[in-house]
Formats: structure tokens, C-alpha cells, sequence
């Protein structure tokens, strides 16, 4: 499986961005996408996840400001990142059965 992140970026407080992670070399409909990230000297924490038939769950901390969608036709999941905080600083994973993605960076300023 080879995951392809893009989308971070610095971005004060208060602002929004949008990861992708663009997925091959599975079938992507039929599999749940999630997102993780980890920030500087933390291990890497769960941040959202999204089944194959649409279900998400998020962490207590981006409920109400981030969003997860997937686009099966694109093979590409998102994240919609708004009210960015300093915590959300990190470097964000996408992952997949059997597969991580090599991260992107999201620097939130405060």
C-alpha cells in the first residue's frame, strides 16, 4: 500500500487547512482510512477515522473543528482542519491497513 499525504502548512491560530492522502496499491472502498499525528517528543495519537461506509469517529479534542471525508472515485481521504489551536501542531499520518503514510507537517502559530 503506498500512502501519499499533502495539504500542511503553518497557519496561525484560528485558521483552517486541508490534508489529502491520495491511497494505491489497495482497494480503497472497502477499506477504513484514518488519520493520526504526532507532535514533537509525544507518540503518535489517533486523530479521526472514517469507515467504508462513511462512519467517522474523532478525538475528543477536534470534535466540532475537524472534519474526515473520503473520495472512493479519487481514491484520496481528506481532512478539513478549521479553528486550528498551537496543539494541533504535529506532524499528521495517514494510515491504512497495512500502511502509514511519510506524514505532513501542520505548524499552527499562536
Amino acid at each position: 500500500v503506498q500512502l501519499v499525504e499533502s495539504g500542511g502548512g503553518l497557519v496561525q491560530a484560528g485558521g483552517s487547512l486541508r490534508l489529502s492522502c491520495a491511497a494505491s496499491g489497495i482497494i480503497f472502498s472497502i477499506n477504513a482510512m484514518a488519520w493520526y499525528r504526532q507532535a514533537p517528543g509525544n507518540a503518535r495519537e489517533f486523530v479521526a477515522e472514517i469507515s467504508s461506509s462513511g462512519r467517522t469517529n474523532y478525538k475528543d479534542s477536534v470534535k466540532g473543528r475537524f472534519t474526515i471525508s473520503r473520495d472512493n472515485a479519487k481514491n484520496t481521504v481528506y481532512l478539513q482542519m478549521n479553528n486550528l489551536k498551537p496543539a494541533d501542531t504535529g506532524v499528521y499520518y495517514c494510515a491504512a491497513p497495512g500502511g502509514w503514510g511519510q506524514g505532513t507537517v501542520v505548524t499552527v502559530s499562536s
